[in-house]
């Protein structure tokens, strides 16, 4: 595989580089936190990054941070590097950066991954990709470095539009099953039993199987997502809506409610922490 340059070593990002160097890639690293990677060659900066490799993945929060980095980064490229974004991006931002790069003799592809922290660490993440075939060619060797399911969602921008997409279903589940949970507690029903009744039933989703008996009726609330970055996921489904002129009714309810969760309890909680942020809303009749 080619030499790797990896910018983003978060939650996600650190164990992500950490499989590509396990499976014998050469990984250049930045980060701006100062995170390393044993076995990676860390560098101060992208311009640096981009002299000592063809191939970038980043690994960032949102399209703010995306562009921050690319502003220093598209310069110092080499013609014919290929950047990865497999953070999830707004797929506008996307757009308009693929075609910035491709005017430099560049390619990109929007490569965001589905999956928690241990399915980074296991090297078991989904990942959508979008983009040429050419590039995702090349590309795939090192996805299949990190994921163990690789989908191709169609052109550039198209992966990020689907990741948001899913994300908004998952967070109109969580909250969902948050709600059910609440009114089955207040009601003193068995919390065990009503997550045995929606995983046997039609109310099965992931938040149901992954999440209720694990984080939710335990308070243990360590999903290993941030509410924030839910949020700005549902935002990116916002501009998605608004830019095909799709109301979407539920999604503004959804969004209305994460985004307050989020000014009560801060960018950083847990996603599951959801269910606090109801329970602690004074009961309405």
């Amino acid at each position: 595989m080619e030499q790797v340059g990896f910018i983003g070593l978060g939650m996600m990002g650190k164990p992500m580089a950490m499989n590509l160097v396990a499976k014998g890639v050469s990984v250049t690293s930045l980060d701006a936190a100062g995170v390393t990677v044993e076995g990676a060659t860390p560098v101060s900066d992208a311009a640096a990054l981009a002299a000592a490799t063809k191939l970038v993945v980043l690994m960032l929060p949102d399209s703010r941070i995306v562009a921050a980095v690319m502003e220093k980064l598209v310069p110092a490229l080499h013609s014919g590097s290929l950047v990865i974004d497999m953070g999830s991006s707004d797929p506008g931002e996307t757009r308009r950066w693929a075609a910035a790069l491709k005017a430099k003799g560049c390619g990109l592809l929007d490569a965001p991954v589905s999956g928690s922290v241990p399915k980074a660490r296991a090297g078991t993440l989904s990942i959508m990709v979008g983009g040429e075939d050419a590039d995702f060619a090349r590309a795939e060797p090192v996805l299949r470095a990190m994921g163990e399911k690789l989908i191709r969602t169609g052109a550039v921008g198209s992966a990020h539009a689907m990741k948001a997409l899913n994300n908004y279903v998952y967070a109109a589940g969580l909250l969902a099953v948050a709600e059910a949970a609440q009114m089955a507690e207040a009601q003193g029903l068995d919390l065990g039993i009503l997550t045995e009744v929606l995983n046997a039933s039609s109310g099965r989703n992931i938040a149901s199987e992954t999440k209720l008996a694990q984080e939710i009726i335990t308070a243990r609330y360590a999903g290993g997502f941030q509410l924030g970055l839910m949020r700005k996921d549902l935002e990116t489904a916002g501009s998605i809506s608004r830019d095909t002129g799709v109301p979407a009714e539920l999604l503004q309810l959804c969004r209305e409610t994460w985004t307050e969760a989020m000014a009560e309890l801060g960018p950083k909680a847990d996603n599951t922490e959801i269910h606090r942020f109801l329970k602690s809303r004074p009961v309405t009749v």
